[in-house]
């Protein structure tokens, strides 16, 4: 079993959100990698399963969702995005919805709409 994603200080994911909300498509990598794994953990915590491969490369992925654990090969269920689209939808700025609809999200197989679980973090 893969090892959990750890919760990052609510002081630097704060900070990493400001200064990717400030620079957009040029934020720095070190802010995109610790908020991705950042939500990616919170997700685990709030759909824990392993249904559902979500992917965010080139950070991380985790097995979220209850119902048919995904042992080896390729997973049956996956999501997949890019980290900007990642952030955005677990901060609430973009819809899953949205994101899907636009093709910023490749979703396929069973169980994969996220949108009861977001956003992931409330402004504030």
């Amino acid at each position: 079993m893969p090892a959990r994603l750890r919760l990052a200080d609510p002081v630097a994911v704060r900070e990493a959100l400001g200064r990717v909300a400030a620079g957009g498509e040029e934020s720095d990598r070190a802010d995109l990698r610790l908020l991705v794994k950042h939500f990616l953990a919170v997700l685990e915590s709030r759909a824990p399963g392993a249904s559902v491969e979500v992917r965010v490369p080139p950070y991380a992925a985790v097995q979220v969702i209850p119902g048919v654990r995904h042992t080896r090969g390729t997973p049956p269920a996956v999501v997949e995005m890019d980290a900007l689209t990642w952030v955005g939808l677990a901060g609430g700025e973009l819809s899953w919805g949205d994101a899907v609809g636009s093709g910023r999200v490749s979703a396929s197989g069973e169980r994969t709409d996220l949108a009861p679980y977001l956003p992931l973090h409330q402004p504030g």
